[in-house]
């Protein structure tokens, strides 16, 4: 039987594992940061009829440029962006891979901050580009002096900062953007993946694209939304970066059911987002919870939370919840753990599950 081993797999990929968190079919899942509340009937309805809308004319290749779709996307994230300065694909994923081609790649350089979002290495990877890990600090922290010595120290291409961070939860003071911005000599991408959820008074780098244009800002409908299973992730910056990535994307990279089904969600803003307080209100009450308990817990601005497991037995605790039906994520951080803000039921169910080990 042929092995990874016997084919010519480039060098940098030998020794990887794929990107992914287990699915398993437990009672309580909490561990891919999905959006616990199911989409509004009202929007489903918009849905259904959006895709009638195109079934028929699925023989077309869709709108190459989505001009519709990044208009509405422009709408909603205001800031005087206009639908020249958005672009969309399947997920922001996808958005971070188009990104690392166009201005990476073999030769070039892409600076992360780690513990962070753990498909930056792996997308560096897939494109040829090295890695290298600037790390936070032991409390995970990310500050301007730091982040700034680092982008110094190896001149990137290209910059990666997480804000609110994934997996600690924590946003980044807007100075940390400003000050990397000022100094990196290539991009910087800001993956504000979770910016729905903030804590209140949290300004994020949206605000900064008019005055820094190799600032980028990747954000999804996957979260706040709860289109997990829609793909669409999407950027904002100057029209310039726009163009540039429009020169590696595939040809038609987003059908034409993504784009109406996501145009139908953005027309109900107020109804999909209004499961937002509810989840961080679960959220904020784990955090008190864990901390009433002498666990330590990072500060979150996300629709999750890390928190210190029960003896630093990470990978035991893991196990001991799932035995109780509760799935939450074990990110490879020795000592901590990663669980979703879900539902109150959920919620509940896994914080009597965590009792029981304490």
């Amino acid at each position: 039987m042929t092995s990874l081993d016997d084919l010519p797999l480039r060098d940098e990929l030998r020794g990887m594992t794929p990107y992914g968190a287990p699915q398993l079919d437990v009672a309580v899942r909490l561990n891919t940061n999905e959006n616990s509340y199911p989409v509004p009937e009202a929007a489903v309805a918009e849905m259904e009829k959006a895709l009638g809308s195109v079934l028929r004319d699925l023989n077309r290749y869709p709108d190459r440029d989505a001009v519709a779709l990044r208009t509405d996307l422009a709408a909603y994230l205001g800031h005087g962006l206009t639908w020249k300065n958005v672009w969309a694909a399947n997920g922001s994923n996808e958005i971070q891979q188009e990104l690392l081609q166009t201005f990476a790649g073999p030769g070039r350089v892409a600076l992360g901050f780690t513990p962070s979002y753990s498909m930056h290495p792996l997308l560096a990877a897939g494109t040829g580009t090295t890695w290298v890990d600037g790390r936070r600090g032991d409390d995970f922290a990310l500050t301007a002096e730091h982040a700034v010595a680092k982008v110094r120290e190896t001149g990137p291409d290209l910059v990666f900062l997480c804000s609110p961070n994934n997996p600690t939860g924590t946003a980044l003071p807007l100075e940390v953007v400003e000050a990397v911005a000022e100094t990196a000599p290539g991009m910087v991408v800001v993956d504000e993946a979770y910016a729905e959820f903030a804590r209140a008074g949290t300004v994020f780098a949206l605000s900064l694209i008019q005055r820094y244009p190799r600032l980028v800002v990747t954000r999804t409908m996957s979260k706040a939304f709860a289109l997990a299973g829609g793909r669409l992730g999407y950027l904002a910056a100057d029209p310039a970066v726009v163009d540039a990535v429009q020169l590696v994307r595939l040809p038609y990279h987003l059908s034409a059911m993504t784009q109406v089904v996501a145009r139908a969600a953005l027309a109900h803003t107020d109804a999909l987002l209004s499961t937002v307080d509810a989840v961080k209100e679960q959220r904020d009450r784990i955090v008190e919870t864990l901390r009433g308990w002498g666990l330590p817990v990072a500060d979150s601005d996300a629709n999750f939370v890390l928190f210190g497991a029960p003896g630093g037995d990470s990978k035991g605790a893991w196990q001991a919840l799932l035995d109780r039906g509760v799935l939450i994520r074990d990110v490879g951080l020795p000592g901590w753990l990663r669980v979703t803000a879900g539902t109150p039921d959920e919620t509940s169910a896994f914080l009597n599950a965590l009792e029981e080990l304490l």
